[in-house]
């Protein structure tokens, strides 16, 4: 079909006359996110986006915090909206005094009023507007409305040009497209979340309604710990750590966030062996988390700290009691499902972890993952009188898997990528994107997978995990946040050239160009003083464990 010159997607849309089961809210063109505003003056590949894709669900959700931060600028504006990050399926936000950083607002008095403005402005329709303006009108445009945050980071970027976003007579930065307007905004959710707000979104299977609320205290207290910390050191933002790289703090960086880890891996070591010298004597340890969450090589340093403590680590992996490949289950599209529960054998995996207890010797499996059958290679162990067993692998919090062994028995360990830092303080760094770019890096380092099949992956993976993994990380007795400060500084030189090789005529370099994207706003440092016992070591190679 022939359209005028200059026309936007919303009038293209319209030429079209595409219908889709949920509303449509953004496209790709030419595979690169872009907001329904965008306008066509040759021709163009494009693929309009309902809110149930991942593109789109990140352009619905950018607009809905704009939508917060224009009904609290509106209503408070001697407070500032601080999103601080992902949990319990929504985002957690507070209001801080913009000039005492003391007083926080009361959600109970501030929800209320925020969700009848907030609602207002949905029903005006009021339309988001972007420009490119000059950077160092931004930083004057933002500088006078005290948003230092942004200041500094556009400070650091090197960029020339940016967007600038405003809803009504409200500017703001989004590092991603928004909708036309507030009124695409129908699915939404404030409520007061312990001693904050929770935005609540769609659910990304059923966008008509609100994904539920699932309370997860032990995850918003580490981000809690986290966050107080980066305050403490005057690091809230990535402008922030990108000027302290830049005046040669990095190495001290490094160092620090390294010790931050090390320590809470003693404390944890620590609290195994006082449970495990207590009465009832522990026994097994469990650790779980989601892909490229750093579990191996925190299963490595946790048994050089429990052997510090004068105990004796033996480690199995759930991996190795995977059924034989035939008998995997599959998924409805016919491939084999990797994730699923029932991929490992655990009937076999609790019968040898309860022998072990018992002070059996046992044959343990090894799996061939070449030839996907499960062998037996001569390889047996047995816990001694100060042994403890580390049990490894995605399901091990799964209840099911050890519901024949005493809970006293048991310590469960839940490690993720819980990233802390900010672009700024309202746009988060995903924790997912953080996973996503070392698996990336890792997978394309050992030859595993290419980066396009990587991302092809990824969405499966993501699926997996909200089935398979997230549901019990509330079940653990510690959790572990393997994210490093300046972690997205040190990818940076290693994802940057693996991304670049996506052809911009496939389907994944829509992902590659928005991942180059973001990592544009890390100045980058070298990993040279990355301590080889580091968890990065694991994804970016040149670790001083064996794998």
């Amino acid at each position: 079909m022939e359209i005028a010159e200059g026309s936007t997607l919303l009038e293209v849309l319209d030429a079209f006359k595409i219908k889709k089961e949920y509303p449509i809210v953004s496209a790709k063109v030419n595979n690169v996110s872009q907001g329904l505003k965008f306008r066509v003056f040759r021709n163009r590949d494009v693929e309009f986006l309902d809110i149930s894709d991942p593109s789109a669900m990140r352009v619905y959700t950018r607009s809905l915090c704009f939508l917060l931060c224009k009904a609290a600028r509106d209503l408070y504006p001697d407070y500032k909206v601080h999103i601080t990050n992902p949990v319990s399926n929504g985002y957690f936000c507070f209001l801080r005094n913009r000039t005492d950083k003391t007083k926080i607002l009361d959600p109970v008095v501030a929800v209320p009023a925020l969700r009848r403005r907030m609602q207002e402005i949905v029903e005006e329709e009021m339309p988001f507007h972007r420009t490119e303006i000059p950077v160092r009108e931004a930083i004057n445009l933002f500088r006078e409305r005290g948003m230092e945050d942004k200041v500094k980071l556009f400070e650091t970027t090197g960029q020339v040009y940016t967007d600038c976003y405003t809803l009504g007579e409200t500017p703001d930065y989004y590092y991603g497209r928004l909708l036309p307007n507030a009124g695409y905004l129908k699915v939404w959710g404030l409520e007061v979340y312990h001693n904050g707000l929770l935005l609540r979104i769609p659910d990304c299977q059923s966008p008509e309604k609100l994904i539920d609320v699932c309370d997860q205290p032990k995850t918003l207290e580490v981000f809690a710990e986290d966050y107080l910390w980066n305050n403490f050191m005057e690091l809230g933002n990535v402008g922030d750590v990108n000027k302290a790289c830049l005046s040669g703090e990095a190495s001290e960086l490094i160092q620090v966030s390294e010790a931050l880890q090390e320590k809470k891996i003693v404390k944890i070591a620590e609290e195994i062996n006082s449970r495990h010298r207590s009465g009832s004597p522990l026994k097994v340890v469990l650790i779980s988390g989601p892909s490229s969450s750093g579990k191996s090589t925190f299963c490595k340093r946790i048994s050089i700290q429990l052997k510090a403590c004068g105990l004796k680590p033996v480690s199995i992996s759930t991996d190795d009691y995977f059924v034989n490949r035939v008998d995997t289950p599959l998924l409805p599209n016919g491939q084999y499902d990797f994730d699923n529960f029932d991929t490992v054998d655990h009937d076999m995996l609790q019968n040898d972890i309860l022998k072990l207890m018992n002070g059996e010797e046992v044959n343990v499996p090894e799996y061939n993952f070449v030839t996907g059958k499960r062998e037996y290679n001569g390889k047996k162990i047995r816990l001694g009188e100060h042994s403890v067993l580390l049990v490894e692998g995605i399901h091990a919090l799964n209840p099911k898997l050890t519901d024949k062994i005493e809970d006293s028995k048991k310590f469960r360990i839940f490690i993720s990528t819980l990233t802390s830092i900010s672009l700024d303080d309202h746009n988060i760094v995903p924790p997912l994107d953080n996973r996503l770019l070392r698996r990336i890096v890792r997978d394309y380092n050992k030859g595993a997978f290419t980066v396009r099949e990587t991302i092809q992956q990824w969405p499966n993976v993501c699926k997996a995990e909200r089935q398979w993994i997230t549901p019990y990380q509330e079940n653990a007795d510690m959790m572990f946040n393997s994210a490093l400060l300046i972690e997205f500084a040190v990818l940076r030189n290693h994802a940057e050239p693996i991304l670049a090789t996506v052809p911009k005529n496939c389907p994944e370099y829509s992902e590659a160009h928005r991942l180059l994207k973001f990592l544009s706003y890390f100045v980058p440092v070298p990993d040279k003083e990355i301590p080889p016992t580091s968890m990065l070591r694991e994804f970016i190679g040149s670790s001083s464990f064996t794998y």
